[in-house]
C-alpha cells in the first residue's frame, strides 16, 4: 500500500498481486469483479454478508419533511434507498486494538 491514508482499487489490486502472486491485470480483474458482485447484490436488494469483515445492506428510508439548512423552510425529502454498513466484532476488535496500540 502507498504512504497515504485512503485504500485505492489500485491498493487492493497491488496487494492481490503481492499475495496471490498472479499478474497484475488478473488481479485487476478479480478486484473489479469482486466489487461488481457486491454491488449487483445491492442492486437487487441484497444483504452482503463478509464473515469477518461485515454486512452491506439496503435499507428503505421513506419520505418525510425535513428543513434547508440555509433558510429553515421545510422541504419534502423523497423516499430512497440507502447502503448502511455493520462491522462484524471481530473487525471491531481489530480496529479498536491497532488504535489502541498506536
Amino acid at each position: 500500500m502507498t504512504d497515504h491514508q485512503t485504500l485505492t482499487r489500485a491498493d487492493l489490486c497491488e496487494a492481490v498481486h503481492e499475495e496471490v502472486g498472479l499478474s497484475r491485470l488478473e488481479c485487476a480483474a478479480m478486484v473489479e469483479r469482486t466489487l461488481e458482485l457486491i454491488i449487483e447484490s445491492l442492486e437487487r436488494g441484497e444483504t452482503v454478508k463478509l464473515s469477518g469483515f461485515g454486512v452491506f445492506q439496503v435499507r428503505e428510508k421513506r419520505a418525510r419533511m425535513g428543513r434547508n439548512p440555509k433558510t429553515g423552510e421545510p422541504a419534502a425529502i423523497n423516499p430512497r434507498r440507502v447502503i448502511s454498513f455493520r462491522a462484524s466484532q471481530i473487525m471491531k476488535g481489530r480496529v479498536h486494538d491497532a488504535i489502541v496500540s498506536a
